[in-house]
């Protein structure tokens, strides 16, 4: 489902107070997407979620002394992949680095990264921000390093036995870091990034970009400033969990923070966390002092060399970039430029389709097996019908019980005129709590086939005359509208099974002035 289908302002800070001058905001977004790998950055060890504690942990994951890091190709791979598809300039030579801190999932004491010189620099991502009740438009933000790192084990806490355990199976995960610049003033424009690089990152197959797993985890850097001035101070968001969340949290911070200032209070830099079930930021710790990791040169792992000639082909030791990049399939954006060209379709219904990836798969699914079907029909069934009832759930697309096939079938009847919009709007319910069951026999079973009696359609017509005597007299003075009232009550009598269609015209054929 669409982050922004659901929105919840009632946690909002109040902004009554906040003066009536031009503020601006803006949003830099930091985020870490695990590279989709059998085995870890430097070791072999397997990288499943949900493994039983500590038993995906090398001796190297452990710092076990003597072990040494291998850096995993795959992942190099993904890294230069992923950095093309964003219009990054790879370096030919990057390098490793020990970023130092103590943390007690952090076995080394150090994390392996690339700091200062980066896999790939200067990218950007232009992405469709669509925002509820406004015009749809595009935003660019900068990409200003793509780097490899590792990822750090996790802490588990123990409140009741007021004790702390390490599980290190996700200490050496394999990363990519993405550090966007400044460029963003919305959280809507944040979570519209976010859902297009996750986009991106799954027709790679780079990232699973899973969530709720761990598999893409996002900060926001977040500021106010009156326009003219220098930006603001800062404050990072920490703990986002979801891309709606992404939304929800920048713009209740943007919000505490131009109330801060109103009440007459200063703004702090600091690390809030995101707290989704009460729906506001919380502080974590303030940054007032500037923490030194004292980086250094990884002594482990020479410099990282890649071959940027045109036409190269990679070798057991050196990458092409030239190679890598003949590997990479279409992007979201070249998806909708083809739906607009191929399939006559407007822009943004391209967007809604190509951002709903399974909503794409159906439609092209049903195009090319139902070609005598109007694309409008099936994009129109597929946005205002199936993706409205799983929004109405709460329901991901994607976790919908309806197979693509019973879509067809839908479809087919509703074009056939077996059926009516109603009757496959009830469908899409019933196959949804039923996925066994076939619509034809869910047709049969309530009842639901279209009536296309003439004379049925007459009768009910005739009835409907006589209830809404008002709605004639007025349609007969020529207020056209009122045809749709005794077209209501047609689809009440019949308990919204009348083919409309054949009702509209012998109503208009009934209802006629007779020449004199």
């Amino acid at each position: 489902m669409h982050y922004s289908i659901i929105r919840r302002l009632a946690t909002q800070p109040k902004l009554a107070n906040v003066p009536k001058r031009k503020w601006k905001s803006v949003v830099g977004l930091e985020v870490h997407a695990q590279i989709a790998s059998a085995s870890k950055l430097f070791s072999g060890s397997g990288t499943s979620f949900g493994a039983p504690l500590n038993s995906s942990v090398a001796y190297f994951d452990a710092s076990i002394p003597g072990t040494l890091p291998v850096l995993n190709r795959k992942c190099v791979e993904s890294g230069i992949k992923t950095s093309l598809a964003l219009g990054c300039r790879v370096n030919e030579v990057s390098m490793f680095d020990r970023k130092h801190y103590f943390y007690a999932d952090l076995p080394n004491g150090y994390q392996i990264t690339q700091q200062r010189a980066a896999l790939a620099n200067d990218g950007k991502m232009t992405f469709p921000v669509i925002t509820p009740g406004k015009k749809v438009y595009y935003k660019t933000a900068k990409l200003l390093q793509l780097q490899l790192e590792q990822d750090s084990g996790k802490s588990l806490h123990d409140d009741y036995l007021k004790r702390s355990l390490v599980d290190l199976n996700r200490a050496g995960l394999p990363l990519m870091e993405l550090v966007f610049a400044p460029d963003l003033e919305t959280g809507e424009e944040a979570a519209s990034l976010v859902k297009e690089l996750i986009l991106i990152l799954r027709r790679l197959q780079t990232c699973s970009c899973k969530m709720e797993e761990g598999a893409l985890r996002v900060d926001a850097n977040i500021s106010i400033h009156q326009e003219g001035d220098p930006l603001g101070v800062r404050t990072e968001v920490k703990n986002i969990g979801s891309v709606r969340s992404i939304s929800q949290a920048i713009t209740y911070e943007i919000n505490r923070q131009l109330e801060t200032v109103a009440n007459g209070g200063v703004i702090t830099n600091e690390t809030r966390n995101w707290d989704a079930e009460n729906r506001r930021t919380v502080a974590m710790r303030d940054k007032e002092v500037l923490q030194d990791y004292r980086f250094m040169p990884e002594p482990n792992l020479p410099p990282l060399h890649v071959n940027l000639k045109p036409g190269s082909m990679s070798t057991e030791d050196l990458l092409s970039v030239a190679a890598l990049s003949e590997e990479i399939p279409e992007l979201p954006e070249d998806t909708r430029q083809r739906l607009v060209e191929q399939y006559n379709l407007n822009a943004e219904t391209a967007i809604i389709l190509v951002n709903e990836p399974i909503l794409l798969d159906h439609f092209l699914s049903i195009t090319r097996s139902l070609s005598d079907l109007p694309n409008k029909v099936i994009y129109n069934f597929l946005i205002n019908d199936l993706l409205t009832y799983c929004n109405k759930l709460n329901l991901d697309v994607e976790d919908c019980s309806i197979k693509a096939d019973d879509l067809k079938d839908i479809l087919k009847s509703l074009h056939a005129e077996l059926i009516n919009l109603q009757a496959a709007r009830q469908l899409v319910d019933l196959l949804n709590n039923n996925p066994k069951a076939k619509v034809s026999e869910l047709i049969e079973l309530h009842n639901l086939q279209q009536i296309c009696s003439l004379d049925e359609i007459e009768n009910l017509c005739q009835l409907a005359i006589a209830n809404q005597a008002k709605a004639v007299q007025q349609y007969q003075k020529g207020k056209a509208k009122a045809l749709f009232a005794i077209a209501g009550e047609v689809a009440k009598l019949s308990s919204h099974k009348a083919n409309m269609k054949l009702v509209v015209q012998h109503l208009e054929k009934l209802l006629k002035p007779t020449n004199k």
